[in-house]
């Protein structure tokens, strides 16, 4: 027997233990593709990757896959007895942030109908950096005016925003009184 029949009783005797050994619809597949070489691209086709919803859907369907922060973070902070402050922003932008007397490593921020809990970030300018890594938001409050932005898109969603106290105008300094010294005229 010649190598190129040795190697074609080989190959059909394999065919036939995969086909007895294997389950029946498995074993119908391979009959199908057989007879349809376009069902082989089809059936070989790549699984799509999960979208974002998708993946936050499976998220929430298995509450143990979701870590301590991000449950603390999804969920809606209870504001009961904290104080709250409103803020103008630019663009007639609101800004509503609650906080707690007791817990001064988060607040409640109420942007656009909805009420996140931001966590405290440390900051060596004295700034007041507050985040929620999930959502992407970015509180960043300084003495003349606060700011939130979008992480996740690398944006500004609220800029120039001041409470009643930062929207005061500023006190006008006046100059020192007269030392008694006019000054120098020509002459």
């Amino acid at each position: 027997m010649s190598i190129s029949k040795l190697a074609i009783a080989c190959s059909v005797a394999l065919g036939a233990m995969t086909l007895t050994l294997a389950p029946a619809s498995f074993a119908a597949t391979d009959t199908k593709e057989a007879a349809n070489p376009k069902a082989v691209k089809t059936a070989k086709a790549k699984p799509k990757a999960k979208t974002t919803k998708a993946k936050a859907a499976a998220k929430e369907a298995h509450p143990l896959a979701m870590s301590v922060v991000d449950k603390e973070e999804s969920d809606e902070p209870d504001t009961a007895g904290s104080a709250s402050t409103d803020f103008n922003c630019e663009l007639g932008n609101k800004i509503t942030i609650y906080t707690n007397a007791t817990d001064d490593k988060h607040i409640a921020l109420r942007w656009k109908k909805r009420l996140h809990r931001l966590s405290r970030v440390g900051t060596t300018t004295g700034a007041n950096r507050f985040e929620n890594r999930l959502y992407g938001l970015v509180w960043i409050g300084i003495p003349a005016k606060g700011m939130l932005l979008d992480s996740k898109q690398g944006r500004q969603l609220a800029n120039e925003c001041k409470d009643a106290e930062q929207a005061k105008p500023a006190a006008v300094v006046e100059a020192p009184p007269s030392l008694g010294v006019l000054p120098a005229t020509g002459g």
